[in-house]
Parts: structure tokens; sequence; C-alpha cells
């Protein structure tokens, strides 16, 4: 295994040769890594979930004006 190129690891400012780790590192190295995936992939699916929100809040906004307006236009039937 001296012949592998060296995968360099940093953590906290400290860099480690991954090769060199036993199975246990190994593992929670691996994952560390999967979690920051899963980690930046929800974070852009929140991004999108919010944009949505936001969309629709503001049709939803729209409708009401265009609603109101509407009521404002008629004017008061005097008994």
């Amino acid at each position: 295994m001296e012949n592998q190129k060296p995968q360099i690891v940093t953590i906290d400012g400290t860099e480690f040769n991954a090769n060199d780790f036993t199975e246990q590192q190994s593992v929670l190295l691996h994952h560390c890594v999967d979690l920051d995936r899963k980690i930046g992939s929800t974070t852009f699916q929140l991004q999108q979930l919010q944009v949505g929100k936001d969309s629709f809040l503001k049709l939803l906004k729209d409708a009401l004006a265009a609603d109101t307006d509407k009521v404002q236009d008629i004017e008061p039937v005097n008994a």
C-alpha cells in the first residue's frame, strides 16, 4: 500500500493521509463525507422549497388583493 497516492484529508486544519486510517476511521470519514453531501443536497432542496412557497404566497396575496379591489369597487347600497 506504500505505492498508493496519498489521499489527504483536512480536519480542523490538520492534514491526515486517509490511506493510513484504520477501518473504523475510514468508515467514520465516509459517514462524514456522505453527511456533507446530504446536507448540501438538503440545503439545495430547502432553497427550492422556499422559493416555491414564496411564489405561492405572492400569488395568494395578489389574488386576495384582486378580491379586495373588487369589493372596494362596489358601492354600498343605502337601505
